[in-house]
């Protein structure tokens, strides 16, 4: 099993977070998505999966959820 956690930008409800874990929960080997809803700031995502997931394709299901991955030591 491999965790990781990262920021996301832009969620200020539970609609927003439902729309992250559904899109990060469809990538292979992702058996769970928890969300600490950070209104208006930065929402810590922590992923757990079979594998360690590509930040590239983190990046991209959040996107797709009309979110944005925040770099790490961002001041976001």
């Amino acid at each position: 099993m491999s965790t990781q956690t990262v920021g996301v930008a832009g969620m200020t409800c539970q609609h927003c977070v439902h729309s992250v874990k559904e899109e990060i929960g469809e990538l292979a080997g992702v058996t769970d998505v928890q969300v600490e809803l950070n209104n208006g700031g930065t929402s810590q995502v922590t992923i757990t999966a079979a594998e360690p997931l590509e930040a590239d394709a983190i990046a991209a299901a959040v996107v797709e959820a009309g979110y944005a991955v925040v770099p790490p030591n961002s001041l976001l």
